[in-house]
């Protein structure tokens, strides 16, 4: 199959759920293209884009110069050199009467030049729902072909909806062919708003179970701060962009206070994000700096090494006030597939992956004195890190395997697009 993903960046560090959908199509011999607005912002790349030359098959969307001057004359040259490709998709792309502001600012004709290159596609996937309002625009006016499937990942089914309104998906809903969520939590909340559902179906994001290896985490109980002190040193740590979504303020706040009782604690924090001079702030108020890192941006092989010798994860996400949410994020997946014990929220599509008191603990969302309970009660019990870090890694192994979850896509894919292999 012939399989065209559209999505806002690539490569992204914090998006490897669709690096490993490109990823595992390709090796089950489908050809992939990605459609992007933009590269991320980061230097740090991760090696497979490199391994299965990735940025050979990826296309940026045409940039748009400030200058309405200077957009419309390179305009009227684009328009000459692209209108054999596809003439009927440039002349619908102008249509002011139907698509607004996009067609009068030209930034629609922009937009479509990436694809009128393109061959006739099986299967359109654009990844987040506000790429799927694109993908439906771009079908609609004849610059690519194929059948459409959007996923919801998280803010686009949150945040967006929000702030746009609940009717915002509607006439996506209505034309799209197939819809995927990677959790409950997100089915029930697009059916809530319009979504047939008889037209969408929970898709889990996956990892590399073989790449994230379980090992037994091990630690002595830490001799409270007023006793004899010992060398044992608990591990804790966090991946997330710092932003309000992912709580990360709250645990901060909590291992600080596990710090008054206990000083055998190291806190290390993988992201970057508006809030890291907040954060910084806090580490510096309560002169915490030798003990809580904020380590910026890691690549997978570095976030696979911090995680191999830490022994407890924390996932705190929170609803924020735009009403963003999570799913069951990657990272704390990640963790629980190397035998973390992990602490989470009950938050989003959290409680989906993490069973409280079996292969982890939930808690409320912002409750600082929650999340430093659980962390105290792991700390003097250590075997229940051993347990629970085994039921994770069971748990994800049998749900999250990205290799199984690759293939079932390639059968959602072949049902959608008629191309069933008998």
């Amino acid at each position: 199959m012939k399989i065209a993903f559209i999505v806002e960046k690539f490569p992204a560090l914090t998006e490897t759920f669709i690096l490993n959908q490109a990823i595992g199509l390709i090796e089950c011999g489908h050809d992939v293209d990605i459609y992007a607005s933009y590269r991320d912002d980061t230097e740090k790349v991760h090696p497979d884009v490199i391994k299965y030359d990735l940025l050979a098959h990826t296309y940026y969307l045409q940039k748009v110069p400030e200058k309405y001057f200077l957009r419309v004359l390179q305009a009227i040259w684009l328009i000459v050199k692209n209108i054999n490709k596809a003439p009927l998709a440039v002349v619908r792309s102008l249509n002011f009467f139907k698509y607004g502001k996009s067609a009068i600012s030209l930034r629609l004709f922009y937009s479509i030049l990436a694809f009128l290159d393109s061959q006739p596609y099986d299967i359109i996937h654009c990844q987040f729902g506000m790429y799927g309002i694109e993908g439906m625009i771009f079908r609609e006016l004849g610059a690519i072909q194929g059948k459409l499937i959007t996923t919801f990942r998280g803010y686009d089914i949150s945040w967006y909806v929000q702030e746009y309104g609940d009717d915002v998906y509607k006439e996506l809903f209505r034309k799209g062919d197939l819809f995927l969520t990677n959790c409950n939590f997100f089915r029930d909340r697009a059916i809530k708003i319009g979504c047939k559902d008889s037209k969408i179906i929970v898709h889990g994001s996956g990892i590399d179970c073989d790449k994230f290896k379980f090992k037994k985490r091990y630690f002595n109980s830490i001799v409270k701060s007023h006793n004899q002190a010992n060398n044992s040193k608990i591990q804790i740590v966090t991946t997330g962009r710092l932003i309000e979504k992912k709580g990360i303020e709250y645990s901060l706040l909590a291992v600080i206070k596990v710090l008054n009782i206990y000083q055998n604690v190291e806190y290390k924090i993988i992201g970057k994000g508006y809030l890291e001079e907040h954060l910084q702030k806090l580490i510096h108020e309560f002169a915490v700096g030798d003990k809580v890192q904020l380590l910026g941006w890691k690549n997978q092989q570095e976030i696979i090494d911090i995680l191999d010798n830490s022994h407890i994860f924390i996932a705190p996400s929170v609803t924020s006030k735009d009403g963003n949410q999570d799913a069951p994020v990657n990272t704390l997946k990640e963790a629980m597939s190397m035998g973390l014990a992990v602490i989470g929220t009950h938050h989003g599509g959290i409680p989906e992956l993490v069973e409280d008191g079996v292969s982890g603990f939930l808690v409320p969302e912002r409750d600082v004195d929650a999340i430093a309970d659980k962390i105290i009660y792991l700390i003097e019990n250590p075997e229940i890190c051993l347990s629970m870090g085994k039921a994770g890694r069971s748990y994800v192994e049998k749900h999250y395997n990205m290799h199984k979850l690759n293939q079932e896509l390639v059968n959602i894919y072949q049902q959608v697009s008629g191309n069933l292999i008998n």
